[in-house]
């Protein structure tokens, strides 16, 4: 699936979920999904947790965070 595919799985609407990025028709947060991969979840276990999404849903919350690192830095310490 391209990525444009996977970004129209992606949904901001300043009256839902105080206008954050969220899985289409869900009130899930693309960063929650994000936090739960960079914690160790898998893919796997993350569908098994939220049955209502499919593995797109995940792929696409991937595709929007490299879209976002593309043009956004984030200061990291130095020794972290």
């Amino acid at each position: 699936m391209s990525t444009n595919n996977l970004l129209s799985r992606i949904s901001i609407d300043p009256n839902i979920c105080f206008g954050k990025p969220c899985i289409k028709d869900h009130r899930i947060w693309v960063s929650l999904i994000l936090d739960l991969l960079a914690g160790g979840e898998t893919i796997e276990t993350i569908l098994e947790e939220y049955p209502d999404l499919e593995r797109d849903d995940i792929l696409a919350c991937i595709a929007y965070g490299a879209e976002m690192s593309k043009n956004n830095y984030i200061e990291i310490p130095l020794g972290m």
